[in-house]
């Protein structure tokens, strides 16, 4: 086997190990990310029933609180 074939050999495998190590980096990522769409559903349903006066004030700021942190939006030390 030739030098430049050994290298290109190399180059495949760093390559490869490189895909390997970034689909595994995106996968987490997508593990770990909250479901926006369902904690945006969820604010909506809290918002409404608040409105109706369904729910205490305290009671939804809590929930608020909780939904808006799981979102990214606010930090535990914002409340």
């Amino acid at each position: 086997m030739s030098k430049r074939a050994r290298e290109r050999t190399r180059q495949e495998k760093q390559d490869a190990k490189r895909q390997r190590r970034e689909d595994r980096v995106e996968e987490s990522a997508l593990a770990e990310a909250p479901d926006e769409t369902a904690l945006m559903e969820e604010f909506a349903g809290l918002s409404e029933q608040y409105a109706a006066n369904l729910v205490s004030e305290t009671h939804y700021s809590e929930e608020r609180h909780r939904i808006f942190v799981a979102l990214g939006i606010e930090t535990d030390q914002d409340q």
